[in-house]
């Protein structure tokens, strides 16, 4: 049984094949057949199928109904390859990796494609300058092992580009599968939130009336939908207010905050999960979104529009499982603190994290005589960065107890702050320190209707890719946050990849149909909902184990088996 087999598309939709050795090197002459999805089911043999870029092969293949276990994306090999090199930003399409390795002129990546709601259909676009030859397309692969062969710890940068591969199948097999969504249910939820819409388009009425509330607050004409006018009402009133969000708002006493902190809810409910997003984006009862793993510097997904990351929970109500059926919604808990625990090696917070119950209240009882909320305050502080106030006193009670693990967060905002790179466990490499023109601060939202990042949670957000800042401070709290968050990213992609294949190996219907940072929603008949649940478990444990090898801490789920998405929390 050969182990690797090389695969690229042809012109016509046919494949052209190889068989490899370990080093990438084709064993046999390539081969060239005339239909895709046959030449690889023809090979059942094949553990894992190299390509050039999974958005380009796996939905053709999943359109024709042939799965694939494993696969190598050269692509998402180039990107982390150029990181670790400290190179993150140049252009990583195959081509531009085989110009690199004949030293040539670099070609530019071509330019994102736009998701086209509802369908599959931007997955098989054709992106210009991407073409390559398959010996050119081998030649890149075989470099690429041996670039991962030249890193600090070559297995597990290999075993990080594995788990990248794998979850662009998994991404790819959720856009395909789709996340059960009902139409009829999302319209209910809008009129009641919303009210009527007005023929013609405009405002919904509850949207109106909101609004005429704030001006008569006022005394004049004031858009609550235009910030710069909302500003410049309240300056009017004689109140300086730094910006339109909400948590500032909430902070004055003025008879329009309470009409306009309603409004922006249910105005951002509009624009982002309205009406037209539901014509858009809903189709025969699914909603598909195009899944970017990696879309951040850290690991964390994105999407290609529709919002599949920022679903309110009121809108969650119109997820509901087939008849029949029902959703496995399992987040992993204090994830970010458990992956400090296992990547820092500190032994007792590994302790702490070692056990299912909560782990604030483990910490409380052994460092802040029993008070969780210190506890919570001072371990997200050490991760996030928070050095002021009741933060600073609490990350010195936590240095006390625990002091391999503040050191190790420690030691990445120092790197940082001297513009160093920082990894994550299994390699992945933080943005060089200059270079972009980006000047928000990475991990902290650009837009955001939650407080400053002057506390621990603010910055929980998912990093900005390209991050670049003069202020060694910023990008200390940057890459700090970094080796955790990124690490945290790593080891949701291997616990993807475990479940995925755990439940194809059961044999079972149920279909991964969501995920974001910390949660995963699985898609069952009843009957497999407890199997489900168990392969969940399972999954995170060995996940774990993959990840930072044999240690004490465990990485529990809260699970719930539901009918509808927003009776899950």
């Amino acid at each position: 049984m050969t182990e690797r087999w090389a695969v690229a598309v042809t012109e016509s939709g046919g494949a052209r094949l190889a068989p490899l050795d370990r080093t990438g090197r084709p064993t046999a002459p390539a081969v060239t057949e005339p239909d895709l999805a046959e030449a690889v089911r023809s090979r059942p043999g094949v553990t894992r199928w190299v390509w050039r870029s999974s958005a380009e092969v796996y939905p053709r293949l999943l359109a024709a109904g042939v799965p694939v276990a494993r696969c190598y994306d050269i692509e998402v090999a180039e990107s982390l390859l150029l990181g670790h090199e400290g190179r993150l930003g140049e252009p990583r399409s195959a081509a531009a990796a085989h110009a690199r390795l004949l030293r040539g002129p670099v070609p530019p990546d071509p330019p994102p494609r736009s998701a086209v709601p509802g369908s599959q259909s931007s997955l098989f676009e054709p992106q210009s300058g991407t073409e390559l030859p398959f010996d050119a397309l081998l030649q890149v692969y075989a470099d690429q092992l041996a670039r991962h062969d030249a890193t600090d710890r070559p297995g597990r940068m290999s075993l990080l580009t594995a788990a990248e591969s794998a979850g662009m199948l998994v991404a790819a097999e959720m856009n395909r599968s789709g996340l059960p969504w009902r139409a009829d249910v999302h319209r209910e939820v809008l009129h009641e939130l919303l009210g009527e819409r007005y023929a013609g388009g405009g405002e919904p009425r509850k949207l109106a009336e909101l609004a005429d509330e704030v001006s008569a607050a006022f005394g004049r004409r004031v858009r609550p939908d235009l910030p710069a006018d909302v500003v410049k009402a309240f300056a009017q009133a004689g109140i300086k207010v730094r910006s339109t969000r909400r948590w500032e708002l909430e902070e004055l006493d003025h008879p329009a905050v309470r009409p306009l902190v309603q409004y922006k809810k249910l105005y951002r409910i509009w624009t982002a999960h309205g009406w037209s997003w539901l014509q858009d984006w809903v189709r025969d009862g699914r909603f598909r979104p195009e899944y970017q793993p990696g879309g951040t510097v850290s690991g964390r997904w994105t999407t290609n529009g529709g919002g599949a990351l920022q679903i309110p929970k009121v809108i969650r109500r119109a997820v509901v499982a087939d008849e029949g059926w029902r959703l496995v919604v399992a987040d992993a808990d204090q994830m970010e603190p458990r992956v400090l625990a296992a990547i820092s090696r500190d032994r007792g917070l590994m302790e702490v994290a070692g056990h299912d119950g909560d782990l604030y209240t483990a910490l409380s009882d052994r460092a802040f005589h029993g008070d969780r909320d210190h506890a919570k305050i001072a371990l997200l502080g050490a991760v996030y960065g928070q050095t002021s106030g009741d933060g600073l006193k609490n990350l010195a009670a936590l240095r006390r107890r625990f002091p391999h693990a503040v050191a190790y967060v420690d030691d990445a905002a120092k790197a940082g702050e001297e513009g160093r790179l920082v990894r994550t466990w299994l390699g992945r490499t933080s943005p060089p320190a200059a270079g972009s023109g980006d000047d928000g601060e990475a991990g902290i939202p650009q837009e955001s209707d939650e407080p400053p990042p002057d506390g621990p949670e603010a910055a929980d957000g998912g990093f900005t890719p390209g991050y670049a800042s003069s202020n060694a401070r910023a990008r200390g709290r940057f890459t700090r946050n970094f080796v955790v968050q990124g690490s945290a990213a790593d080891w949701a992609l291997l616990l993807l990849a475990a479940l995925r294949q755990s439940i194809a190996a059961a044999g079972l219907r149920a279909e991964l149909v969501f995920f974001q940072h910390d949660e995963v929603i699985v898609h069952c008949p009843l009957e497999e909902a407890g199997t489900v649940v168990e392969a969940i478990r399972a999954a995170g444990e060995l996940a774990g184990r993959t990840a930072f090898g044999d240690t004490p801490v465990r990485f529990p789920f809260t699970t719930a088996v539901v009918e509808r998405y927003s009776d899950a929390k």
